[in-house]
């Protein structure tokens, strides 16, 4: 063991451990980049797509052929070209094949290939695949050596670099990935818009991204829907290659008569999964989010078909539809991040340069396959001619043959002959010198003789080139015109209705109720103004007790204070009934843990209140601004270490004075104009105390003097008119309280 020890530090580098840690993590950046998750532009795959796509041709998947497992093809694929898992091969394979998740699907599959509700694929064992006529044009060219291949990465195989066929596939069915530090997110578009885009900029190459967008209107997703993007967004997300696209679910109100209507949603947006799109919708009506839908059901088959009814026949549809969109993914926005790879190279590209380097693109295999033919072409004419020497001299030929020892060098010497020449002369079957024979290669040879003219000049001149690639694009045009199923423009373009929302508020029919909180936070809402004074003898659990009660309307706002200071929102008629012991607020809001409720109330618009930690700090604030729009809550006051917000009042009009009473029982009154309205904060000193804290505080108006209630359960109040003796600055020591004052040092008012 020991004689190995030497060995092993000659394998030692002394490196910086961040250098060496730098390297080989752009090392694997640059591979997740160029081999994982960036499409190239000119085929627009990645290169698992790739290899499925490659693996699937040498088996002879074609359209016209029958179907074979996945299962072989994805052991083909990772076993020769793609050294990675089966399951996420399998899931590339799967998605070629969703007629939902690609624009014009690269794969024909068969079996269960997995649904818009987003159930999984069945596995690979049970389905079966074969090439689709898109694929098949997509490799059109591997053959005549067009694109460049390179060995697998075992050095047993070759597979191609690129595709070299004249599909838009990057457009037309688009791409997502993430990679390190980048990503990519193109949608798909429609085939007969991109090739006429194309065919207009190879003919005006000129032309700039306006142009272009005369033919193509925005993205065409598989699944249909509406786009509402303004068309000068979507000219600078195209133009800048960066943007996004805000697309809706396509519906139309079905009439159910005698008044009565519903609304049928027969597309989705694209990659909105319909079982979740039903859950969210279901969630609306059972939280009570959004009052003026009754109900939602699926009644899909083949075809989307969810079903949405209105509460009443009075419900404006338009209205409905926009809550629907602003609240669930019945409207999504679809991002626009066109990050390619660019001759290996990643970048951010607009429609423009994508559309142009892929028309450069089809022009080199267009050349390459041209060159490939021309030496074919070549090599047979160089045959074709030396057969029509034979059929010229056919008896001295046939002498030649039958008689001399050498009858390859012979023939060579007689008639000029190249060394293929003779080869072929001497393979003739007999056969083959019958006259017939003869004119029909007289007549190839003239055939591929003005064959090879019309490449050189293909070749040599770019006029011509063009016009062949027109020709083609046309043709393919052709194929996916626009009354084919896969041609139609399935996304409409439209503009969003000017729908004025109504607040939810607005929904909500207005009626009266009691809401109880326990000292625990369980909290409930009855129908009705019941007597506050009787909430006690309502049941709680055990160990629990009433703690806030009062009186709402359905329509109004509840506000949450906690101790953190930090409050909360909620909507009385999404609370639950009287009956029973009501429901956690912690389940209804993000209260952290510890953090205990302060005060419950009633949201009063354009009223202050006054906020008071128990170290004495405190400040006014709108009643606005304690509104909060999630579970999170909002932080209002941010009481400091070892403290927590104590007191919430309501401010009254009229009110001038600030009475604050501490721990150590001493009173301070100073004018209420001296403590600051803020948004947020901690607030300002309303009491300096040198022990304890804050005990209570509250505003009142000077002139009524300073009330407080009188013990023994009497129902009476005293006030104290002459509060001269306690009135100072604030932030100031105050002085005993007058005689009679709560024992609990509280106003209790």
């Amino acid at each position: 063991m020991a004689s190995l020890i030497p060995d092993m530090e000659q394998n030692i580098l002394d490196a910086p451990f961040d250098a060496a840690l730098g390297e080989r993590y752009l090392v694997y950046a640059l591979s997740t980049i160029t081999a994982r998750s960036l499409p190239d532009l000119r085929d627009g795959l990645k290169p698992v797509h790739r290899r499925l796509l490659w693996a699937m041709r040498l088996l002879r998947l074609n359209p016209d052929q029958a179907y074979k497992k996945c299962a072989r093809v994805v052991g083909d694929v990772i076993g020769k070209y793609h050294p990675h898992g089966d399951a996420s091969v399998y899931d590339a394979m799967v998605r070629l094949a969703q007629d939902f998740a690609l624009r014009v699907p690269l794969v024909d599959g068969q079996g269960n290939f997995g649904n818009i509700d987003g159930d999984n694929a069945a596995a690979m064992r049970y389905t079966e695949a074969r090439l689709t006529d898109a694929a098949i044009r997509l490799m059109d060219g591997l053959d005549e050596e067009s694109v460049p291949f390179r060995t697998t990465y075992n050095g047993e195989e070759e597979e191609p670099e690129v595709f070299p066929g004249l599909f838009p596939n990057l457009l037309v069915n688009g791409a997502a990935g993430i990679a390190v530090g980048m990503a990519t997110s193109i949608p798909p578009h429609n085939p007969v818009e991109i090739v006429d885009a194309a065919l207009h900029l190879l003919h005006q190459p000129d032309a700039d991204t306006a142009a272009l967008l005369q033919f193509v209107g925005g993205p065409d997703f598989p699944t249909g829907g509406v786009l509402v993007e303004p068309p000068e967004s979507i000219a600078e997300a195209y133009a800048t290659g960066r943007g996004s696209f805000r697309l809706r679910a396509r519906w139309a109100v079905e009439d159910q008569g005698r008044g009565t209507w519903t609304i049928i949603i027969s597309e989705v947006p694209y990659q909105v999964l319909k079982g979740k799109l039903i859950e969210q919708l279901a969630s609306l009506i059972t939280e009570k989010k959004l009052p003026i839908l009754a109900d939602v059901a699926d009644e899909s088959d083949e075809a989307v078909r969810i079903v949405i009814t209105p509460k009443s026949r009075n419900v404006d549809a338009d209205v409905l539809m926009e809550s629907l969109f602003k609240l669930t993914d019945l409207e999504v926005r679809v991002p626009l991040n066109m990050n390619v790879l660019d001759e290996g190279r990643p970048g951010v590209l607009g429609l423009k340069p994508v559309i142009a380097k892929w028309l450069v693109h089809q022009r080199e295999v267009l050349l390459a396959r041209s060159r490939y033919r021309l030496g074919r072409i070549d090599a047979r004419l160089e045959v074709l001619g030396g057969l029509l020497k034979a059929y010229l001299n056919l008896d001295e030929v046939i002498r030649i043959i039958r008689e001399a020892d050498d009858a390859k060098a012979e023939l060579k010497a007689a008639f000029d002959l190249t060394d293929v020449q003779a080869e072929a002369i001497l393979n003739m079957r007999l056969r083959s010198l019958r006259k017939l024979e003869e004119i029909e290669i007289t007549l190839e040879n003239k055939a591929l003789t003005e064959e090879a003219r019309g490449l050189r000049t293909l070749i040599a001149d770019p006029a011509k080139q063009t016009e062949r690639l027109a020709a083609d694009l046309t043709a393919l045009r052709t194929a996916y015109g626009p009354t084919t199923a896969l041609g139609r423009r399935r996304t409409s373009l439209a503009a969003a209705p000017q729908v004025k929302l109504v607040p939810i508020e607005a929904m909500i029919e207005k009626e009266p109720i009691t809401i109880i909180c326990s000292a625990k936070g369980w909290i409930r809402a009855m129908k009705g103004h019941a007597d506050l004074a009787g909430t006690d003898a309502l049941k709680f659990k055990e160990g629990d007790g009433p703690a806030f009660a009062f009186h709402a309307q359905t329509t109004d706002r509840i506000v949450v204070a906690a101790s953190d200071g930090r409050f909360y929102t909620l909507m009385p008629d999404r609370l639950p009934g009287g009956r029973g012991f009501g429901e956690p607020l912690r389940l209804m809001i993000d209260l952290a843990k510890g953090v205990e409720i302060v005060s419950i109330f009633t949201h009063q618009p354009e009223r202050r209140l006054l906020l008071a930690a128990s170290d004495g700090r405190g400040f006014q604030v709108d009643s606005a601004e304690l509104l909060a729009e999630t579970r999170k809550g909002k932080a209002v006051m941010n009481p400091r270490d070892g403290s927590r917000l104590a007191v919430v009042r309501w401010i009254a009009a009229g009110d001038d004075m600030v009475a604050v009473i501490g721990e150590n029982r001493k009173l301070l009154v100073f004018p209420l104009e001296e403590l600051p309205q803020l948004q947020k904060g901690q607030g300002v000193a309303l009491q300096k105390y040198k022990d304890g804290g804050m005990s209570d505080v509250r505003t009142f108006v000077m002139a009524d003097g300073l009330s407080w209630p009188m013990g023994g359960g009497s129902g009476r109040t005293r006030t104290e008119a002459d509060l001269t003796f306690w009135k100072g600055a604030r932030a100031s020591a105050g002085r005993m309280p007058p005689t009679g004052f709560p024992r609990d040092n509280k106003f209790s008012l």
